[in-house]
Parts: structure tokens; sequence; C-alpha cells
């Protein structure tokens, strides 16, 4: 299975959304933290979540990229009781099984956006229609030859956390 973690290419992700992933968090989209959500009455970092964030699963902040990474069953296991407890504390699941169910679902969506290779940056888009959110994936690509395939202008670093 493969799962999308969180990278911070620089620091903005710290002051456009009301809270930032750490980078090298597993992600889910995190779509269903705007389901009953009014854009209007959004603030500009919330409608900037909203609009292109990733959902981390562990701080429940948000990142703008993430990478797409292989994922070991049992560290699945673990993402999916932390996700089902943070929607029982944040958004009011009305018992742990639901959520935990719920968390399964979410995970096994966002695995479903991972059918690229490993290392595989993706940017998330959506979009408040009047019969729901539309939610668009996106590759990232890089340059893969000429002068700009030399450049380096960043470095990625894995923090450790599986």
């Amino acid at each position: 299975m493969k799962l999308p973690k969180t990278i911070r290419l620089d620091e903005s992700d710290d002051t456009v959304f009301p809270a930032a992933a750490r980078a090298g968090e597993w992600a889910v989209t995190g779509t269903f933290a705007f389901v009953d959500a009014d854009p209007d009455g959004m603030s500009a970092k919330e409608r900037q979540a909203f609009r292109n964030g990733w959902m981390g699963t562990k701080s429940f902040g948000f990142a703008t990229l993430v990478r797409v990474v292989e994922i070991a069953a049992e560290t699945v296991d673990e993402i999916a009781d932390d996700l089902a407890n943070h929607l029982v504390e944040a958004y009011g699941a009305p018992n742990w099984e639901t959520a935990a169910a719920a968390a399964r679902g979410e995970i096994d969506t966002t695995a479903g956006l991972c059918g690229v290779e490993p290392g595989t940056l993706l940017a998330i888009e959506r979009e408040m229609l009047a019969d729901g959110i539309i939610e668009r994936v996106r590759v990232i690509e890089m340059p893969a030859t000429g002068m700009a395939a030399d450049i380096r202008i960043w470095q990625m670093v894995e923090d450790g956390d599986d």
C-alpha cells in the first residue's frame, strides 16, 4: 500500500494555513473537515486549507504538498487509530466504531489516489459547488532533462517518523 507523507519545501505552510502539518507526517485528503463548512464564513487561512491542504495524521494541520511512499500495514493501523480518535474528539463522531470505519474509508480513499511511483509529489485542489465538494489531485512534475533538471532548488529531508 502507498500513502502520502507531507513535505515542506519552505516555511509557507506556517503562514497560509490555520495550522501546518509537520514535515514527514502521513497524510490523508482531509476533505471531511470541510463537508459542513460555509466558504463565506471561513477565514483566509481556512479557505487556503480547504482549497489546497492535505491533512497530516498526527498534528491534523495542513500541508501544500505530499510525497507518495510505501507504508507497512501496522503503520496504517496506527494512522487509522489516530484518525478515528480525532474524528471523535474534533468532529463529534457518535462512537469510536463509527469513527474507525470512517477513518479506514478516508485512508482507503487517499491510498486510491497514490497509484503513482513512490516519490511522486502530489498537490490537491478543492472547490465547493452547489451539490458538494469537488476534489482534484495533480502530480507535480519535476523536469527530467535540460538545465532546469541540474539546478538544485530544494532538498527533501526525512524526519524519521514512519
